[in-house]
């Protein structure tokens, strides 16, 4: 069962671990630096020929949760759980993406932190022996978040250099009590909602930054450890402007230097030079497709050893931003390492 560790960590004796997992991405995604990463890449955001950019997000995650079962060797009726969102209303991407495995669901909103929400979940939940095998996933898409919290894109609205672009991406993982020899989840956090007033929807790094900040600080208190007893401290989409804030705010809240063994997924999956990303990538699917391909690849190989993922979200609506609301923020974290 999971101990408690210090105020907000929980430490997990039975180190989960994460069976197969996979990363689906669409076009432009695959042109960036990671693109050879990918499990699979789709020559269009239509994913196929979706009929609507929802039916494509739908699809994409479907693929990535269909891979990871099969790269673990099992089949959707092995599955105890799963435990998944996106950022659509009502987490439609997910449910009407999935409905056609039927697994016992679990939906999360976490918005851009899903990805370590749901492993953290179903981690504590394996760890627990209330499931042998849950799948922990997540997506977004470019076009389907530009209608729900901006504008179509048939309106062409310009964007700030402080702006991010949703990945068009999903991730999944398979998390189960049956030791291999393979990446596990040894400890996860969950994080306080943090907000110091941001409202600028077209900024979210600086939205979500104190929160990253607030919980990377408490695991490292917790744990009773420091940023160099990692390979990597990985945030989940920060970008350009978020990283910079992070970074500054650990230093001058808490005496803290990650720069030396810090990433951020946002910054990872793009080409921020070569490519039309302002700031740098965003959406549940930014970590979820980076972590289950880059990271869990360095895993497996010995790589890296021991990474801390924090996931970070975005709590907004584009009810609360018409309504001339703030953004909450939430991170929370999972250590992964590279297994026995």
């Amino acid at each position: 069962m999971a101990i408690r560790t210090g105020r907000y960590t929980l430490m997990l004796p039975t180190k989960p671990s994460i069976h197969g997992s996979a990363a689906v991405v669409g076009q432009t995604e695959a042109q960036g630096p990671l693109g050879k990463e990918f499990d699979y890449a789709y020559s269009d955001d239509t994913i196929d020929g979706c009929p609507s950019w929802e039916k494509a997000e739908s699809a994409l995650q479907r693929d990535a949760v269909t891979r990871a079962i099969e790269k673990a060797g099992l089949t959707p009726q092995d599955i105890d759980l799963i435990m998944a969102g996106d950022l659509l209303d009502q987490c439609i991407g997910t449910s009407f993406g999935i409905k056609e495995l039927k697994m016992p669901f679990l939906g999360l909103y976490g918005a851009c932190s899903t990805m370590a929400l749901s492993m953290a979940l179903a981690s504590v939940l394996v760890d627990a022996k209330a499931a042998d095998n849950a799948v922990a996933s997540t997506s977004s898409h470019f076009a389907s978040a530009e209608r729900q919290f901006r504008l179509p894109l048939e309106y062409g609205g310009q964007k700030p250099p402080s702006a991010q672009r949703t990945a068009t991406a999903a991730g999944a993982a398979v998390i189960s009590s049956h030791k291999k020899s393979t990446p596990s989840v040894e400890a996860v956090i969950f994080g306080k909602i943090t907000d110091l007033g941001i409202k600028d929807a077209n900024n979210m790094g600086a939205a979500m930054a104190p929160a990253a900040a607030g919980t990377i600080a408490e695991f490292l208190n917790d744990t009773n450890t420091k940023p160099q007893d990692y390979d990597l401290i990985l945030t989940g989409d920060l970008g350009k402007v978020g990283t910079e804030l992070l970074l500054e705010l650990l230093v001058k809240d808490n005496n803290i230097d990650i720069s030396s063994v810090h990433g951020d997924c946002g910054l990872m999956i793009y080409d921020l030079e070569g490519q039309d990303v302002h700031a740098g990538g965003s959406g549940c699917g930014c970590s979820g497709s980076v972590v289950n391909s880059y990271i869990m690849k360095r895993l497996q190989s010995r790589e890296l050893n021991k990474v801390l993922f924090v996931g970070t979200g975005a709590l907004l609506s584009p009810t609360s931003t018409m309504q001339g609301e703030s953004i909450p923020s939430i991170a929370h974290g999972v250590l992964l390492t590279s297994g026995d």
